[in-house]
């Protein structure tokens, strides 16, 4: 089941990092003002989650991508909260899709630390 999860959890980061580059106005628009280069930015973060998508796939890097896509959740986490304090950059989508992005992260970060990390042997009693 972990193995599952692992492999789903890089295709999606793979495809979120894509999708960075397929429709790089949906993020443009989301990075906060006060930061710089905001194409720059969204290039760095799309490439970044190509490539902890593709170490999470592997089991000898699935560890150092556990740790670098749960790095990466936490950095993108203004980009989220920023879209949610301003509703008017998405007004199409209803205020309670901006609001579940937020526990969301969440979600995914736990999904990165499960699913790669190594499975605890049985714990069997002894004799």
């Amino acid at each position: 089941m972990r193995t599952l999860a692992r492999y789903a959890f890089s295709v999606f980061f793979v495809a979120a990092g894509l999708n960075h580059f397929i429709h790089p106005e949906f993020y443009l628009r989301i990075i906060p003002p006060y930061l710089p280069a905001h194409a720059a930015l969204n290039a760095i973060s799309g490439l970044a989650e190509v490539v902890i998508g593709l170490l999470v796939a592997f089991p000898k890097s699935k560890r150092v991508g556990g740790y670098l896509a749960i790095a990466l959740l936490i950095a993108v986490f203004p980009a989220n909260l920023y879209l949610f304090t301003h509703q008017e950059i998405l007004p199409s989508v209803p205020p309670v899709a901006h609001l579940l992005r937020l526990p969301l992260q969440a979600v995914f970060i736990a999904w990165a630390y499960w699913a790669t990390r190594e499975a605890r042997p049985a714990h069997r009693p002894r004799s």
